[in-house]
């Protein structure tokens, strides 16, 4: 606040003498001393009145948090299309590229959250992991996912009635990896990192799952092998039938690489 950071709705600074009125919006922007630019780029692939379809790459994250800020995709995307409204109305994590939805309008931002609410948006990933004899595809694994008492970072399985239900279909295989296609029917946090542990086909080049290695030790030639590769949904506003996919892909031939 001395510092003159803390904005009112109206862009007036505020300092802590003055009391707070119920309902106004404060602001708060921070800056980081020294952000390391991730170095991949993120692509437009739609942009209209209402939303903007952005395929990102491994290693951004959507929104800022912790020591990003303007390395984030919110934040890259505001400034190259001059959108300070620009909302996502839902996220994948940091590690994981592809498709991510913003809204451009903050009066529809709800309408198409509610999408999500009522499963009316379709999903569709790619990954690769190793390959189990033994497992039969297609699959469907269903948990109840809870946070890890141990551990904030991760999700874990517990028991109770399943919460969370992903679907795994075989894409093609060597001798020791295999291409999946993965259809999340719930969205709850990390839930195919989860579920592909659980299967004892750990995610290639996950960080978090089975093992959550330390922090900041990103390295930029062993990306997480899952792409959010496809979304599809009607328009709750236009009635246009939406359907985008990412222009990255996986490849078992550089399984340590996403390629756009």
């Amino acid at each position: 606040m001395r510092a003159g950071d803390v904005i009112g709705e109206f862009g007036n600074s505020l300092d802590a003498r003055q009391p707070y009125q119920p309902h106004r919006k404060i602001y708060y922007f921070r800056s980081l001393e020294a952000e390391t630019r991730i170095p991949f780029d993120e692509q437009v692939l739609f942009h209209d009145d209402y939303l903007v379809v952005a395929d990102k790459p491994h290693f951004l994250p959507v929104i800022p948090s912790g020591r990003y800020l303007q390395e984030t995709l919110l934040v890259r995307l505001k400034r190259k299309l001059g959108l300070e409204t620009l909302s996502p109305i839902h996220r994948i994590d940091r590690e994981t590229a592809g498709l991510v939805i913003f809204t451009v309008r903050p009066e529809t931002r709800h309408v198409y959250q509610d999408l999500f609410t009522r499963k009316q948006i379709h999903k569709s990933y790619e990954a690769i992991a190793p390959i189990r004899s033994d497992l039969v595809f297609p699959l469907t694994h269903r948990s109840r996912l809870v946070d890890n008492p141990e551990n904030f970072m991760q999700s874990c399985e517990g028991p109770g009635v399943p919460n969370s239900e992903t679907q795994v279909e075989l894409l093609e295989h060597t001798d020791s990896l295999a291409r999946y296609r993965v259809t999340p029917i719930t969205g709850k946090k990390h839930q195919i990192r989860v579920h592909f542990a659980a299967l004892g086909i750990p995610l290639l080049h996950d960080q978090i799952y089975p093992v959550h290695r330390a922090e900041n030790t990103d390295d930029y030639s062993k990306p997480l092998q899952l792409l959010a590769q496809s979304i599809a949904f009607t328009d709750p506003i236009t009635g246009t039938d939406r359907h985008f996919t990412s222009s990255r892909h996986l490849s078992l031939d550089h399984p340590g690489q996403s390629g756009a």
